[in-house]
């Protein structure tokens, strides 16, 4: 009888974990065939259709939606772990993915396996192709890339089964395919300009929109808002019975201080005041991202009541937001930051003033065309020595000389660098912040979603 070879099993794991990765690879390569997820189509049709041949997957769990222009997804991952910190089975549906697109659809906080992800989409795909038939024999388009996720990640929730669904719409609200949902408890994350072509060219435009997420009775988690925004919202919260909860009116960030990686902070939720709670995440806009979470989950749980503060601590203590001020190599510090708008872009500057203290600071940005450069280049200005400008390997992404021009004109020629390739952008950036100082250089990559994914791939954190 012969001896079995040393390492046998683990290499038949890896041969198989590699056909895994293989075959989900596949498949979203079928699926980006589709339509791009930044191209909307206001209709929830398709995705309704496919859904009620399903059985309606989205009926059978309970759920939190989640929207606003920035902070969704730190918010939904907070949520998600405190109702996992309380003992329930949970799914988080987010976008855009960093590394791996099974990130999107996780269970229990953890990203659904490439075999599960094939086999969501081998049970969904004869009723895709059904619907996009349909479709095309009335001469619609058939179901887009983003459709095709959110009926993935609804069949899979159904399935595990989870108690509890997070959802972070795509884009808007009221026409985002998330939005076949009837969940209990909305939220509404600051409102601010991005995506006008879409969403609307005023703040009023694109409220109404995001509001549309809101169903009839049920509550809103409502941060703080310009007051033509609020307005919107409030009208039409009104209109369907919902309950609002305000934040700095119901509920507020009581105190908060920069505390050893993250801040520690004290949250006055509907059930009372959560006091030292430690929260990894840098940023005041985090502290107010926890007290949304920490609201929808109270909403949920107990209607209002308190929940138990040990287990409130030990889930926010336990929070991670990729991508967000996220430090992804040392000597010197490499900070990454997925902020896309000018909103964004200022909150991540008063971020990095807060809670870092660099002697020398050199940005590697990117931004998409259909952005803002100028006014998120301008923030970024008085907190950067000096800028290299990239792009993001993207049809998306703003030509490199294009923003090069932008950057010369916010930086001056002197404090500017070009790089189309982000690993160049990158290696120079080093370059130029430990060049002049001893200590205390450091590197902040930004102004893309798709340009953070790369970096972290490029730096080790995959």
């Amino acid at each position: 009888m012969s001896a079995a070879r040393p390492g046998g099993a683990d290499h038949r794991r890896d041969e198989q974990a590699r056909a895994a990765r293989e075959a989900a690879d596949e498949v979203y390569r079928a699926i980006l065939s589709r339509a791009p997820e930044h191209d909307i189509d206001p209709e929830l049709g398709r995705v309704r259709a496919v859904l009620e041949l399903l059985g309606d997957p989205q009926r059978a769990f309970r759920s939190v939606h989640l929207t606003g222009t920035n902070g969704k997804t730190s918010t939904a991952r907070m949520v998600e772990r405190l109702l996992r910190e309380h003992g329930l089975r949970t799914g988080r549906f987010t976008s855009p993915h960093l590394t791996r697109v099974t990130e999107r659809i996780a269970i229990d906080g953890e990203p659904i396996s490439d075999e599960r992800f094939v086999e969501v989409w081998q049970d969904v795909a004869p009723y895709v192709h059904m619907v996009d038939t349909q479709s095309a024999e009335r001469g619609e388009p058939r179901l887009s890339f983003f459709e095709v996720f959110v009926v993935m990640a609804y069949a899979a929730f159904a399935d595990a089964p989870v108690d509890v669904a997070v959802v972070e719409v795509g884009m808007g609200g009221r026409w985002d395919a998330t939005n076949v949902l009837d969940a209990e408890v909305a939220v509404i994350t600051p409102v601010a300009m991005d995506h006008e072509r879409y969403l609307g060219h005023s703040l009023v435009e694109i409220a109404s929109e995001k509001v549309g997420i809101v169903k009839d009775g049920a509550t809103l988690v409502l941060a703080q808002q310009q007051e033509d925004v609020e307005g919107v919202v409030l009208a039409a919260a009104a209109e369907r019975g919902a309950r609002v909860v305000r934040e700095n009116v119901d509920v507020a960030v009581v105190e908060r201080q920069v505390a050893v990686g993250g801040q520690l902070v004290a949250l006055r939720g509907m059930g009372g005041v959560y006091t030292d709670v430690f929260v990894p995440l840098h940023g005041e806009h985090q502290a107010h991202n926890a007290l949304l979470a920490l609201v929808a989950t109270e909403a949920l749980l107990t209607g209002g009541a308190a929940l138990d503060g040990d287990v409130v601590g030990t889930a926010f203590a336990d929070v991670s937001s990729p991508g967000r001020l996220e430090v992804v190599r040392s000597s010197p510090t490499v900070l990454v930051d997925g902020a896309h708008n000018p909103a964004g872009t200022e909150a991540l500057v008063a971020a990095v003033e807060e809670a870092f203290a660099f002697q020398r600071l050199v940005g590697v940005v990117g931004v998409m065309a259909d952005k803002d450069p100028e006014a998120m280049l301008s923030i970024l200005e008085p907190v950067l020595d000096e800028v290299v400008v990239t792009q993001a390997t993207s049809e998306r992404a703003l030509d490199v000389d294009d923003l090069a021009e932008i950057a010369v004109e916010v930086f001056g020629e002197d404090r500017v660098h070009v790089a189309p390739r982000l690993p160049d952008a990158v290696d120079i950036a080093v370059q130029r912040a430990e060049g002049e100082v001893e200590r205390g250089a450091g590197v902040l990559v930004t102004g893309s979603i798709l340009l953070v994914a790369e970096a972290r791939v490029l730096l080790g954190r995959d």
